[in-house]
This record gives structure tokens, sequence and C-alpha cells, in this order.
């Protein structure tokens, strides 16, 4: 009898064990010359058959996916809610992840990487993959990933519903002129020294200077053409301001509490940060929040698809040069026919690696050329709309 039962237990875990580890996926995408990693969730009740809202949650400097994961309590929140949320991730120099969220932060700032481009490849890479509502596309993030939200209501409020920043100002460089209004629930701490709501330089690692939140919501007031201020609540836990009457729906809340830190509200201590507050809950509050202010129909009007441009490098971990084979990278909108073909100095065609139809999504071709002799050659990727050629080489 106790064999039996240990059976059935080892059956009944291992059935849970997979069912639930097939929730999250650890992935990856190319862009621009490299390789970008997110996780996304996936809730329990996604049947693909109905459209599901898509939150981005952007770590903070120092952080990852993971990280975010679990100090937000985001996945929890989706599996209630039935919303995919994806966890993207910086660019990692010396073993640190950042985003280029204008004049901050790290190497992703340094080196202007275009993070923006890699959130609008994702957006389109995961609505090619799920079935995202795509007027319910939302962004949150801490810190860094706070800041970066801003960046992308700014340059990517065609995609992006509306945002939460939490524990974050604005860093853009650019002028505030987003092609839309952006609604924006903020999440803040009166103890944050961190990113200081009052602004200046703040006691991170970073060193780099944070504009005062009153600035900053001075700038979107004008951007969302808000007409009216509201004190909603003002206590000894929190201060709870709106801005209203703003076009299209745009309203701006903002949270300030008096407990907590740099962290996010009811969510995970992490490491190196502060206490979370314990008086509200960021993850209900934004998306009750998200809920209420989906893109605008006079916006969302823009198919990803036909704006889904070909991604064509090689990976970065196959390098070129190469001695015996790379591996070609490339990312279709939709199924096309498609040449793949290497070329010699004098045009001669070497080898076909693809000659046919082929699937949307991301595609990897391994290109053996252990045959051939030391030197300069092309490859050219040709579909019916498009047409690139690009070096190889070969040393021996």
């Amino acid at each position: 009898m106790k064999t039996k039962f240990t059976v059935l237990y080892f059956l009944l875990a291992t059935s849970y064990f997979s069912v639930f580890c097939q929730i999250s996926k650890y992935d990856s995408l190319h862009y621009k010359g490299m390789t970008r990693t997110y996780l996304v969730h996936i809730p329990p009740g996604y049947t693909n058959t109905q459209p599901i809202p898509l939150v981005i949650a952007l770590h903070g400097g120092f952080g990852s996916a993971f990280n975010i994961e679990n100090q937000s309590k985001l996945s929890l929140k989706a599996d209630i809610s039935n919303f995919i949320v994806v966890y993207p991730e910086g660019i990692k120099i010396s073993g640190i992840r950042t985003w280029n969220a204008g004049s901050c932060c790290g190497a992703a700032r340094s080196l202007n990487i275009d993070d923006v481009g890699f959130i609008d490849s994702l957006i389109k890479k995961l609505c090619n993959d799920y079935n995202i509502e795509r007027k319910k596309i939302f962004a949150t993030g801490i810190s860094n990933g706070g800041m970066m939200c801003y960046r992308l209501a700014n340059e990517l409020a065609n995609r992006i519903a509306a945002i939460a920043p939490v524990a974050a100002t604005m860093v853009i460089e650019s002028d505030c002129s987003p092609s839309r209004p952006v609604p924006i629930i903020h999440f803040h701490s009166f103890k944050d020294t961190n990113v200081p709501f009052t602004g200046g330089i703040g006691s991170g690692v970073s060193k780099h200077y944070n504009p005062p939140l009153d600035s900053v919501f001075k700038v979107w007031m004008s951007v969302n053409k808000c007409l009216q201020k509201e004190i909603i609540r003002k206590d000894s836990q929190y201060l709870f301001v709106k801005w209203t009457d703003c076009e299209d729906n745009s309203e701006i809340h903002l949270y300030m509490t008096y407990d907590g830190g740099h962290s996010w509200p009811g969510g995970e201590k992490t490491l190196i940060g502060d206490e979370p507050s314990e008086v509200i809950v960021a993850n209900d509050l934004m998306w009750e929040f998200f809920e209420t202010h989906p893109m605008p129909d006079k916006s969302s009007n823009v198919e990803l698809n036909n704006t889904y441009q070909l991604d064509f490098t090689l990976h970065q971990n196959y390098p070129n040069p190469f001695n015996t084979f790379t591996t070609i990278y490339f990312s279709l909108p939709k199924a096309s026919y498609i040449s793949l073909k290497v070329f010699d100095v004098l045009g001669n065609e070497i080898a076909t690696l693809v000659d046919g139809q082929m699937s949307a999504g991301e595609h990897s071709i391994v290109f053996d050329a252990k045959e051939l002799p030391s030197g300069v050659y092309f490859y050219r990727l040709k579909t019916a709309e498009f047409s690139e050629i690009k070096k190889l080489l070969i040393p021996r």
C-alpha cells in the first residue's frame, strides 16, 4: 500500500511540476547583432483563443529578469488577473545589467544601446508567439527600469498603452513629445534616497542626477493636457494625487508612501534594496489602472506585422571571422519565400542554405565552411520584400 501511495504521489508531483514548468520560459531574440534575453510568464488561464493583455516589467540596475519577477510578485498577479508578463533584461557588462533610459545608466547608456528598439522587437515577437490584446500592452519597472518606462512612453506611445514607474524619475535627453498622451501611475516613497523625489544625486552607485518628480509631472501634465490636480488622500500612510481632465483619458496618478524606500510597494525586499511599503500594494493599484486605460481606438490601428522588419544578423557567440561553421539568424514577420545563398568574392554561388517557403518567427541556419579555403565570402538573404548582403571572413 505504501509503495502504491509513493508511486501515486510521485506521478502527481511530476505532473504538477511539468504543468507549472511550462508557465515561465527564459528565451532570447537577436537584435542589432546582440542576443537579448527575457523571461515570459504565461498565466494558467491562457488558452490562445482569446486575446490577453501584456505587461512588460523592467528590472533596475544590477537586476535581472528573475530578480524583478521575485521582487515585484507580478507573476502571481498575472495568474490571478490573467495577463502575460514579460521580464526583459538589459545588456550585461562586467556582470551588471542596465537600461539606456537617457542620462542613466551604466554601460547601456555609455554604449548608446538601442533598448527602445529591443523592446519594440520583443513586443512584435510576443504578438507573433501569443494572442496579445494589442490595445492592452503596458510597461512597468523599478529604478533604472522605471526610468526606461518613461522613455518607452515618449518613444513607443504607439505600442505602450500606459506605464507604471516605481521608485524612478524621467531622464530622457530629448524633448518629451510622444505620438499620443500616455496615462501614468507612479509609485514612490518619501524615504527613497536612491532616487530622491526632490531630485539631485541619490545614494545609488550610478551617481547620476535625478530630475525632481514635480518637474516630471509638470511635463506630463502639459503633454497629456490635464486640466485639474486633486489630492485624493493625504495622511500618515501615503499621499495620493491625481491629474485629471486629460486628453484621451490620459490621467496621471501618484502614490507617495511614508514607509518603504527604494523598493516595490507590497513586493519582496531585495539584498540591496529597502524594505517595501506595507500601506499599498503596487500590483493591485497598477493593474486596476491598466485595465481602465487601454490604448484609445484611434491610436491602436497600427498593425505590428506591417512594421516588423527582418532582423538579419550573425549570432555574436559564433564569431565572424570563423574557421569551421557559423549560425545565421533572422526573423520573419510572416510566412515568406526565402532565398539564402553564399557567394565568393567573384560572385560565384558557393552554397544554397535555404530556397523555399519558411514560417513566421525566429530561424537559425548553420553554415558549414570546413571545405572552403580562407578568404572573404558573402551571404545574401532575399524575400519578395527584402534583400541584404553581409560579409563572412574565413581564416585558416
